[in-house]
Protein backbone atom coordinates (compact mmCIF):
# COMPACT_ATOMS: atom_id res chain seq x y z
CA UNK A 1 0.00 0.00 0.00
CA UNK A 2 2.80 2.07 -0.19
CA UNK A 3 1.08 4.33 -3.15
CA UNK A 4 -1.77 4.94 -0.90
CA UNK A 5 0.08 5.68 1.68
CA UNK A 6 2.16 8.45 -0.43
CA UNK A 7 -0.23 10.00 -2.10
CA UNK A 8 -3.56 9.41 0.07
CA UNK A 9 -2.81 9.31 3.43
CA UNK A 10 -5.98 9.69 5.13
CA UNK A 11 -7.37 6.84 3.42
CA UNK A 12 -4.10 4.91 3.99
CA UNK A 13 -4.50 5.72 7.70
CA UNK A 14 -8.66 4.00 7.43
CA UNK A 15 -7.12 0.98 5.47
CA UNK A 16 -4.36 0.52 7.90
CA UNK A 17 -6.48 0.31 10.92
CA UNK A 18 -8.27 -2.12 9.20
CA UNK A 19 -5.59 -4.29 8.97
CA UNK A 20 -4.61 -4.01 12.08
CA UNK A 21 -8.04 -5.20 13.41
CA UNK A 22 -7.74 -7.91 11.17
CA UNK A 23 -4.83 -9.11 12.73
CA UNK A 24 -5.87 -8.50 16.72
CA UNK A 25 -9.45 -9.71 16.26
CA UNK A 26 -10.78 -13.28 16.51
CA UNK A 27 -13.09 -13.26 13.41
CA UNK A 28 -15.89 -15.39 14.33
CA UNK A 29 -18.48 -14.02 11.09
CA UNK A 30 -19.43 -16.87 9.54
CA UNK A 31 -19.86 -14.88 6.22
CA UNK A 32 -16.46 -14.23 5.95
CA UNK A 33 -12.35 -15.38 5.45
CA UNK A 34 -9.03 -14.16 4.71
CA UNK A 35 -7.80 -14.63 1.40
CA UNK A 36 -4.50 -16.07 0.43
CA UNK A 37 -1.79 -13.48 -1.46
CA UNK A 38 -2.25 -14.50 -4.90
CA UNK A 39 -6.17 -13.43 -4.55
CA UNK A 40 -5.31 -10.38 -3.32
CA UNK A 41 -3.18 -9.53 -6.11
CA UNK A 42 -5.18 -10.75 -9.16
CA UNK A 43 -7.93 -8.61 -7.05
CA UNK A 44 -5.75 -5.39 -7.58
CA UNK A 45 -4.24 -6.02 -10.42
CA UNK A 46 -4.07 -3.81 -14.14
CA UNK A 47 -7.96 -6.14 -15.01
CA UNK A 48 -9.79 -3.70 -13.12
CA UNK A 49 -8.68 -0.99 -16.14
CA UNK A 50 -10.56 -3.97 -18.85
CA UNK A 51 -14.03 -2.81 -19.85
CA UNK A 52 -15.52 -6.25 -21.44
CA UNK A 53 -19.48 -6.31 -21.44
CA UNK A 54 -20.74 -9.82 -23.60
CA UNK A 55 -19.04 -13.53 -23.43
CA UNK A 56 -15.64 -14.40 -24.59
CA UNK A 57 -15.62 -14.22 -27.85
CA UNK A 58 -18.50 -12.23 -27.96
CA UNK A 59 -17.95 -8.56 -26.51
CA UNK A 60 -18.97 -5.33 -27.16
CA UNK A 61 -15.37 -3.96 -26.51
CA UNK A 62 -11.89 -4.47 -28.62
CA UNK A 63 -8.72 -5.57 -26.85
CA UNK A 64 -10.43 -8.62 -24.69
CA UNK A 65 -8.86 -11.06 -26.43
CA UNK A 66 -6.59 -11.76 -22.89
CA UNK A 67 -8.99 -11.27 -20.08
CA UNK A 68 -11.35 -14.07 -22.72
CA UNK A 69 -8.78 -16.18 -21.71
CA UNK A 70 -9.18 -15.32 -17.86
CA UNK A 71 -12.74 -15.26 -17.73
CA UNK A 72 -12.07 -18.57 -20.12
CA UNK A 73 -10.05 -19.75 -17.23
CA UNK A 74 -12.35 -19.32 -14.29
CA UNK A 75 -15.29 -21.06 -16.03
CA UNK A 76 -13.42 -24.25 -16.86
CA UNK A 77 -11.62 -24.47 -13.44
CA UNK A 78 -15.19 -24.00 -11.48
CA UNK A 79 -16.89 -26.53 -13.97
CA UNK A 80 -14.52 -29.03 -12.80
CA UNK A 81 -14.61 -28.21 -8.95
CA UNK A 82 -18.01 -28.91 -8.50
CA UNK A 83 -18.93 -31.30 -11.48
CA UNK A 84 -20.92 -29.60 -13.57
CA UNK A 85 -21.68 -28.77 -17.47
CA UNK A 86 -22.42 -24.67 -17.37
CA UNK A 87 -21.53 -21.66 -15.18
CA UNK A 88 -21.45 -18.25 -15.27
CA UNK A 89 -18.39 -16.08 -13.06
CA UNK A 90 -19.49 -12.38 -13.98
CA UNK A 91 -22.27 -12.25 -10.84
CA UNK A 92 -21.48 -9.28 -8.79
CA UNK A 93 -22.81 -10.75 -5.51
CA UNK A 94 -24.84 -13.86 -4.57
CA UNK A 95 -27.56 -11.17 -4.22
CA UNK A 96 -26.93 -10.32 -7.46
CA UNK A 97 -26.46 -14.61 -8.53
CA UNK A 98 -29.66 -15.13 -7.15
CA UNK A 99 -31.52 -12.12 -8.41
CA UNK A 100 -30.39 -13.71 -11.80
CA UNK A 101 -31.22 -17.70 -11.14
CA UNK A 102 -34.48 -16.47 -10.33
CA UNK A 103 -35.13 -14.27 -13.66
CA UNK A 104 -33.74 -17.26 -15.34
CA UNK A 105 -36.34 -19.98 -13.89
CA UNK A 106 -39.14 -18.31 -13.10
CA UNK A 107 -41.49 -15.51 -14.03
CA UNK A 108 -42.34 -12.07 -12.02
CA UNK A 109 -44.86 -12.83 -9.29
CA UNK A 110 -44.47 -16.86 -8.95
CA UNK A 111 -44.67 -18.82 -6.11
CA UNK A 112 -41.63 -19.49 -4.33
CA UNK A 113 -40.71 -21.39 -1.58
CA UNK A 114 -37.65 -20.81 0.92
CA UNK A 115 -36.81 -20.67 4.15
CA UNK A 116 -37.60 -18.08 6.55
CA UNK A 117 -35.45 -15.75 7.17
CA UNK A 118 -35.79 -16.30 11.23
CA UNK A 119 -35.21 -19.91 10.80
CA UNK A 120 -31.88 -19.41 8.63
CA UNK A 121 -32.82 -18.43 5.08
CA UNK A 122 -30.82 -15.44 3.69
CA UNK A 123 -32.02 -11.52 2.55
CA UNK A 124 -32.98 -12.82 -0.86
CA UNK A 125 -34.83 -15.76 0.21
CA UNK A 126 -38.19 -13.60 0.75
CA UNK A 127 -37.62 -10.54 3.04
CA UNK A 128 -40.41 -8.17 2.27
CA UNK A 129 -38.16 -5.46 1.70
CA UNK A 130 -35.62 -7.00 -0.49
CA UNK A 131 -36.17 -7.36 -4.63
CA UNK A 132 -37.09 -11.32 -3.85
CA UNK A 133 -40.38 -10.31 -1.67
CA UNK A 134 -41.38 -7.62 -3.78
CA UNK A 135 -40.91 -9.58 -7.49
CA UNK A 136 -41.96 -12.91 -6.43
CA UNK A 137 -44.60 -14.49 -3.96
CA UNK A 138 -42.66 -16.08 -1.15
CA UNK A 139 -43.39 -18.78 1.22
CA UNK A 140 -41.32 -20.36 3.75
CA UNK A 141 -40.28 -23.57 5.42
CA UNK A 142 -38.63 -23.22 8.60
CA UNK A 143 -36.79 -26.10 10.99
CA UNK A 144 -38.84 -28.48 13.70
CA UNK A 145 -39.15 -26.77 17.02
CA UNK A 146 -38.06 -29.72 18.69
CA UNK A 147 -35.25 -30.99 16.85
CA UNK A 148 -34.18 -27.09 14.99
CA UNK A 149 -33.23 -29.05 12.06
CA UNK A 150 -35.30 -29.57 9.01
CA UNK A 151 -38.21 -31.47 8.66
CA UNK A 152 -38.27 -32.88 4.96
CA UNK A 153 -42.07 -34.32 5.14
CA UNK A 154 -43.04 -31.09 6.71
CA UNK A 155 -41.41 -29.54 3.89
CA UNK A 156 -43.21 -31.73 1.57
CA UNK A 157 -46.63 -30.67 2.65
CA UNK A 158 -45.91 -26.81 2.87
CA UNK A 159 -45.05 -27.25 -0.89
CA UNK A 160 -48.48 -29.42 -1.53
CA UNK A 161 -50.19 -26.79 -0.05
CA UNK A 162 -48.55 -23.48 -1.92
CA UNK A 163 -47.65 -25.09 -5.17
CA UNK A 164 -44.62 -23.10 -6.10
CA UNK A 165 -42.82 -22.46 -9.13
CA UNK A 166 -39.79 -23.03 -7.29
CA UNK A 167 -38.30 -24.57 -3.93
CA UNK A 168 -34.91 -22.68 -2.38
CA UNK A 169 -33.02 -24.81 -0.71
CA UNK A 170 -29.86 -23.11 1.46
CA UNK A 171 -29.05 -21.07 4.25
CA UNK A 172 -27.29 -18.44 5.88
CA UNK A 173 -27.27 -19.70 9.75
CA UNK A 174 -28.37 -23.36 9.06
CA UNK A 175 -25.57 -25.80 10.90
CA UNK A 176 -26.79 -28.95 9.52
CA UNK A 177 -26.26 -30.44 6.48
CA UNK A 178 -28.54 -30.37 3.73
CA UNK A 179 -30.48 -33.38 2.15
CA UNK A 180 -30.74 -31.56 -1.47
CA UNK A 181 -31.78 -35.08 -3.44
CA UNK A 182 -34.70 -34.83 -0.77
CA UNK A 183 -35.35 -31.06 -2.03
CA UNK A 184 -35.46 -32.71 -5.61
CA UNK A 185 -37.72 -35.32 -4.18
CA UNK A 186 -39.94 -32.63 -3.14
CA UNK A 187 -40.00 -30.48 -6.07
CA UNK A 188 -40.59 -33.22 -7.88
CA UNK A 189 -43.61 -34.02 -6.45
CA UNK A 190 -45.33 -30.79 -6.74
CA UNK A 191 -44.04 -29.92 -9.92
CA UNK A 192 -41.74 -27.12 -9.47
CA UNK A 193 -38.08 -26.32 -10.15
CA UNK A 194 -35.31 -26.66 -7.21
CA UNK A 195 -32.31 -23.71 -7.05
CA UNK A 196 -29.52 -24.37 -4.55
CA UNK A 197 -27.82 -21.30 -2.92
CA UNK A 198 -25.21 -22.71 -1.57
CA UNK A 199 -23.01 -19.73 -0.44
CA UNK A 200 -22.31 -20.49 2.97
CA UNK A 201 -21.34 -24.10 2.31
CA UNK A 202 -19.41 -24.26 -1.19
CA UNK A 203 -16.35 -24.65 0.50
CA UNK A 204 -17.23 -28.09 1.92
CA UNK A 205 -19.01 -29.08 -0.90
CA UNK A 206 -15.88 -28.35 -3.11
CA UNK A 207 -14.18 -30.26 -0.16
CA UNK A 208 -16.43 -32.90 -1.11
CA UNK A 209 -17.73 -32.96 2.76
CA UNK A 210 -21.20 -32.07 1.93
CA UNK A 211 -23.11 -33.62 -1.26
CA UNK A 212 -23.02 -31.67 -4.11
CA UNK A 213 -26.20 -29.81 -5.00
CA UNK A 214 -25.37 -29.56 -8.56
CA UNK A 215 -26.64 -33.11 -9.02
CA UNK A 216 -29.74 -32.53 -8.04
CA UNK A 217 -30.97 -28.92 -8.42
CA UNK A 218 -32.03 -27.09 -11.90
CA UNK A 219 -29.68 -24.19 -11.23
CA UNK A 220 -27.34 -23.34 -8.25
CA UNK A 221 -25.72 -20.08 -6.95
CA UNK A 222 -22.99 -19.09 -4.61
CA UNK A 223 -20.89 -16.21 -3.37
CA UNK A 224 -17.33 -16.56 -3.65
CA UNK A 225 -15.96 -15.75 -0.45
CA UNK A 226 -17.17 -17.70 3.40
CA UNK A 227 -15.76 -21.32 2.83
CA UNK A 228 -14.75 -20.99 -0.57
CA UNK A 229 -12.13 -18.72 0.31
CA UNK A 230 -12.14 -16.09 -2.84
CA UNK A 231 -13.27 -12.46 -3.61
CA UNK A 232 -15.83 -11.27 -2.57
CA UNK A 233 -18.57 -12.19 -5.67
CA UNK A 234 -20.94 -14.61 -7.18
CA UNK A 235 -21.06 -17.56 -9.32
CA UNK A 236 -24.04 -19.58 -10.81
CA UNK A 237 -24.17 -23.29 -12.22
CA UNK A 238 -26.69 -25.33 -14.04
CA UNK A 239 -26.70 -28.56 -16.12
CA UNK A 240 -29.30 -27.66 -18.08
CA UNK A 241 -28.65 -25.92 -21.51
CA UNK A 242 -31.68 -23.73 -21.70
CA UNK A 243 -31.65 -22.11 -18.45
CA UNK A 244 -28.12 -21.62 -19.43
CA UNK A 245 -28.97 -20.01 -22.36
CA UNK A 246 -31.25 -17.85 -20.56
CA UNK A 247 -29.28 -17.15 -17.15
CA UNK A 248 -26.38 -15.35 -19.44
CA UNK A 249 -28.94 -13.11 -21.15
CA UNK A 250 -30.44 -12.63 -17.61
CA UNK A 251 -26.81 -11.34 -16.42
CA UNK A 252 -25.96 -9.48 -19.26
CA UNK A 253 -27.61 -7.38 -20.15
CA UNK A 254 -30.63 -8.14 -18.28
CA UNK A 255 -28.91 -6.98 -14.89
CA UNK A 256 -25.57 -6.36 -15.33
CA UNK A 257 -23.23 -4.49 -17.58
CA UNK A 258 -19.35 -4.89 -17.25
CA UNK A 259 -18.09 -7.69 -15.88
CA UNK A 260 -15.33 -6.80 -13.34
CA UNK A 261 -12.32 -9.09 -14.98
CA UNK A 262 -9.97 -8.45 -11.91
CA UNK A 263 -12.74 -10.12 -9.11
CA UNK A 264 -12.92 -12.97 -12.04
CA UNK A 265 -9.08 -13.25 -12.09
CA UNK A 266 -9.28 -13.67 -8.25
CA UNK A 267 -12.35 -16.29 -8.69
CA UNK A 268 -10.43 -18.21 -11.34
CA UNK A 269 -6.95 -18.42 -8.47
CA UNK A 270 -9.37 -19.26 -5.86
CA UNK A 271 -11.04 -21.94 -7.39
CA UNK A 272 -7.63 -23.25 -8.57
CA UNK A 273 -6.71 -23.20 -4.70
CA UNK A 274 -9.74 -25.43 -3.70
CA UNK A 275 -9.61 -27.97 -5.98
CA UNK A 276 -6.21 -28.77 -4.18
CA UNK A 277 -5.69 -31.30 -1.03
CA UNK A 278 -4.44 -28.77 0.97
CA UNK A 279 -8.01 -27.31 0.63
CA UNK A 280 -9.53 -30.45 1.27
CA UNK A 281 -7.67 -30.99 4.72
CA UNK A 282 -8.47 -26.94 5.53
CA UNK A 283 -12.15 -27.37 5.02
CA UNK A 284 -12.09 -30.56 7.14
CA UNK A 285 -10.52 -28.61 10.19
CA UNK A 286 -12.44 -25.86 9.54
CA UNK A 287 -15.96 -28.56 10.58
CA UNK A 288 -13.23 -29.64 13.53
CA UNK A 289 -12.74 -26.37 14.66
CA UNK A 290 -16.63 -25.72 14.84
CA UNK A 291 -17.28 -28.87 16.47
CA UNK A 292 -15.00 -28.08 18.73
CA UNK A 293 -16.23 -25.06 19.79
CA UNK A 294 -19.62 -25.59 19.61
CA UNK A 295 -19.12 -28.15 22.16
CA UNK A 296 -17.44 -26.07 24.30
CA UNK A 297 -20.16 -23.75 24.33
CA UNK A 298 -22.80 -26.63 25.07
CA UNK A 299 -20.36 -28.02 27.97
CA UNK A 300 -21.01 -24.58 29.23
CA UNK A 301 -24.32 -24.18 29.47
CA UNK A 302 -25.43 -22.04 26.01
CA UNK A 303 -28.03 -23.24 23.65
CA UNK A 304 -26.54 -24.06 20.38
CA UNK A 305 -29.34 -24.33 17.82
CA UNK A 306 -29.98 -28.15 17.08
CA UNK A 307 -27.34 -29.16 19.84
CA UNK A 308 -23.63 -28.74 17.82
CA UNK A 309 -22.75 -28.44 13.61
CA UNK A 310 -22.25 -30.44 10.15
CA UNK A 311 -20.57 -27.56 8.48
CA UNK A 312 -18.11 -23.97 9.55
CA UNK A 313 -21.09 -22.33 11.76
CA UNK A 314 -23.27 -22.39 14.57
CA UNK A 315 -26.30 -20.67 16.38
CA UNK A 316 -26.11 -19.89 20.28
CA UNK A 317 -28.78 -18.61 22.32
CA UNK A 318 -27.62 -16.39 24.29
CA UNK A 319 -29.97 -14.63 26.46
CA UNK A 320 -31.50 -17.52 28.71
CA UNK A 321 -27.86 -17.58 29.90
CA UNK A 322 -26.42 -14.54 29.84
CA UNK A 323 -29.47 -12.39 30.29
CA UNK A 324 -28.20 -10.69 27.57
CA UNK A 325 -29.32 -10.13 24.08
CA UNK A 326 -27.50 -10.99 20.46
CA UNK A 327 -27.09 -7.52 20.07
CA UNK A 328 -25.31 -6.51 23.36
CA UNK A 329 -23.35 -9.79 23.44
CA UNK A 330 -22.04 -8.85 19.57
CA UNK A 331 -21.10 -5.40 21.17
CA UNK A 332 -19.72 -7.11 24.76
CA UNK A 333 -17.56 -9.40 22.65
CA UNK A 334 -15.90 -6.89 20.21
CA UNK A 335 -14.95 -4.81 23.17
CA UNK A 336 -12.50 -7.67 23.86
CA UNK A 337 -12.14 -8.28 20.19
CA UNK A 338 -13.83 -11.42 19.15
CA UNK A 339 -15.98 -10.55 16.21
CA UNK A 340 -18.95 -12.09 15.72
CA UNK A 341 -23.01 -11.11 14.73
CA UNK A 342 -25.94 -10.67 16.42
CA UNK A 343 -28.74 -13.52 14.97
CA UNK A 344 -32.30 -14.62 15.05
CA UNK A 345 -32.58 -18.05 16.46
CA UNK A 346 -35.74 -20.34 15.52
CA UNK A 347 -38.97 -18.65 17.20
CA UNK A 348 -36.63 -15.56 18.52
CA UNK A 349 -39.05 -13.48 20.78
CA UNK A 350 -36.78 -10.51 20.13
CA UNK A 351 -36.72 -8.00 17.08
CA UNK A 352 -33.97 -9.29 14.39
CA UNK A 353 -31.96 -6.26 14.90
CA UNK A 354 -32.31 -7.01 19.10
CA UNK A 355 -32.29 -10.99 18.54
CA UNK A 356 -31.34 -13.64 21.42
CA UNK A 357 -28.33 -14.85 19.34
CA UNK A 358 -25.19 -14.71 17.90
CA UNK A 359 -23.40 -16.28 14.61
CA UNK A 360 -20.56 -18.07 14.66
CA UNK A 361 -17.75 -19.64 12.26
CA UNK A 362 -14.55 -20.57 12.18
CA UNK A 363 -13.41 -20.46 8.51
CA UNK A 364 -11.61 -16.96 9.05
CA UNK A 365 -9.58 -18.88 12.05
CA UNK A 366 -8.94 -22.08 10.22
CA UNK A 367 -7.08 -20.07 7.71
CA UNK A 368 -5.44 -18.88 9.99
CA UNK A 369 -4.07 -22.06 11.91
CA UNK A 370 -6.15 -22.35 14.60
CA UNK A 371 -7.04 -26.04 16.08
CA UNK A 372 -9.58 -27.89 18.29
CA UNK A 373 -7.89 -27.14 21.68
CA UNK A 374 -7.96 -23.32 20.41
CA UNK A 375 -11.76 -23.26 20.29
CA UNK A 376 -11.77 -24.97 22.83
CA UNK A 377 -10.41 -22.11 24.25
CA UNK A 378 -12.11 -19.74 22.33
CA UNK A 379 -15.37 -20.93 23.67
CA UNK A 380 -14.48 -20.64 27.38
CA UNK A 381 -13.64 -16.47 26.27
CA UNK A 382 -16.48 -16.27 25.28
CA UNK A 383 -18.15 -18.03 28.68
CA UNK A 384 -16.31 -15.81 30.38
CA UNK A 385 -16.80 -12.54 28.59
CA UNK A 386 -20.75 -13.01 28.31
CA UNK A 387 -20.77 -13.85 32.26
CA UNK A 388 -18.62 -10.72 33.30
CA UNK A 389 -20.15 -7.89 31.49
CA UNK A 390 -19.29 -4.98 34.01
CA UNK A 391 -15.97 -6.64 35.43
CA UNK A 392 -13.32 -4.65 33.48
CA UNK A 393 -10.42 -6.36 35.37
CA UNK A 394 -11.84 -9.66 33.88
CA UNK A 395 -12.41 -8.23 30.09
CA UNK A 396 -9.34 -6.97 30.05
CA UNK A 397 -7.58 -9.97 31.59
CA UNK A 398 -9.59 -12.07 28.40
CA UNK A 399 -8.68 -9.24 25.64
CA UNK A 400 -4.21 -9.96 26.89
CA UNK A 401 -5.30 -13.70 25.97
CA UNK A 402 -6.57 -12.99 23.04
CA UNK A 403 -3.69 -11.19 21.71
CA UNK A 404 -1.55 -13.97 22.59
CA UNK A 405 -3.75 -16.35 20.56
CA UNK A 406 -3.87 -13.62 17.84
CA UNK A 407 0.09 -13.03 17.82
CA UNK A 408 1.08 -17.06 17.90
CA UNK A 409 -1.42 -16.88 14.27
CA UNK A 410 -0.53 -13.69 12.32
CA UNK A 411 -2.66 -13.09 9.40
CA UNK A 412 -0.42 -12.45 6.86
CA UNK A 413 3.59 -12.91 7.22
Amino acid sequence: MESIKKHDAELFKSMNLEKERQEAHLELIASENFVSEAVLEAQGSILTNKYAEGYPNKRYYGGCEFVDQVEDLARERLKKLFNVKYVNVQAHSGSTANMGAYRAVVNHGDKILGMSLDHGGHLTHGHPLNFSGEDYEFHSYGVDSKTERIDYDDVLKIAQKVKPALIVAGASAYSREIDFKKFREIADQVGAKLMVDMAHIAGLIAAGIHNNPCEFADIVTSTTHKTLRGPRGGIILTNNLEIYKKLNRVVFPGIQGGPLMHIIAAKATAFKEASSLEFKAYMHQVVYNAQALAKSLVDLGFHVVSGGTDNHLMLVEVKSLTGLTGKEAEELLESVHITCNKNTVPNDPEKPFITSGIRLGTAALTTRGFKEEDMRLIGQLIYDTLMNPGNDFVLNEIKDRIKILTDKYPLYH
